[in-house]
């Protein structure tokens, strides 16, 4: 796998790691995520628009429809995600979305789009994917055995809308050539477009929801895009069936962030897990 490839998926799973942690402090659903893509979009499209000027791009009608898409996904999986950290633990939501996700992703790369990324490389992806696992099943959730499956579901759920944007955004960077700067910036204004009617139903619980927890949004506003985007050039550098999966190294720090500030409980299979996963990145470096 590229180094830089590497570079910038081990950066962002840092970053995601990081913005996850702070959107489970929040719980409210739509809401939450209608005020982050705001903050994303008011702070991704002014720099869009300079990075299109200085390198002399002019926008295509081909990059509209391709941001719509992403844009549905992208709001499917804030929503489930807000959802899942509603009635979960971080430690079982975070790792079974993160780890389904990339192992569909790593599959439809494979059957659909004819990668072939090589044994090393699948070797590393899976191991990836196993550590993920890991953590997340072996977890228990502080509620009753109700709300622990309803996190596993949730976390599963999740990772189908993962898979799903990612599977596109791979295609939209390559075979549709959208600059991935510019294609997450449209991104963000379209789903905060479509998330206003719930938000102006909501009223004055948008207002009182910003006063709260107006930290939260303007650092998960800041650092979702940071990490997407860093991600969006990987894949412009390496296949997808080897970014996806390479991401996965923030399931390592959320399980320790879930252990050490959020107090959940099972460290040490977490920390089994986490050699798993940095096994994997090792095997995918070397491929």
């Amino acid at each position: 796998m590229n180094g830089t490839a590497l570079g910038f998926v081990l950066v962002a799973a840092v970053v995601h790691a990081g913005w996850n942690l702070a959107a489970k402090r929040v719980d409210a659903g739509a809401r939450f995520v209608f005020l982050y893509y705001t903050v994303s979009a008011v702070i991704c499209a002014p720099v869009a628009v300079v990075a299109l000027v200085a390198e002399g791009q002019r926008p295509q009608w081909t990059w509209l429809p391709a941001a719509l898409v992403t844009a549905v996904f992208h709001i499917a999986y804030g929503v489930v995600l807000q959802r899942g950290y509603r009635v979960g633990d971080l430690s079982v939501v975070y790792p079974l979305a993160r780890g389904s996700g990339p192992l569909l992703s790593v599959l439809a790369a494979v059957v659909l789009l004819g990668e072939r990324p090589g044994w090393l490389g699948l070797t590393g992806a899976f191991l990836v994917v196993a550590g993920v696992l890991v953590i997340g099943l072996g977890a228990r959730s502080a509620g009753d055995a109700r709300a622990r499956r309803a996190g596993v579901c949730y976390g599963l759920l999740t990772g189908v809308t993962i898979a799903a944007y990612t599977l596109w955004d791979d295609h939209a960077v390559n075979a549709v050539a959208v600059p991935p700067l510019p294609y997450f910036a449209a991104g963000a204004v379209l789903q905060s477009l479509l998330l206003a009617p719930a938000a102006l139903r909501a009223g004055g619980r948008i207002g009182a929801l910003w006063r709260s927890h107006w930290r939260e949004a303007v650092l998960v506003g800041v650092l979702s895009p940071v990490a997407y985007v860093l991600v969006l050039y990987a894949m412009r550098m390496a296949p997808i069936s080897l970014v996806a999966p390479a991401r996965e190294v923030s399931i390592v720090l959320g399980g320790l962030a879930a252990w050490l500030v959020l107090d959940e409980p099972h460290p040490v299979r977490r920390l089994v897990g986490s050699v798993v996963v940095l096994a994997g990145i090792a095997a995918i470096a070397a491929s």
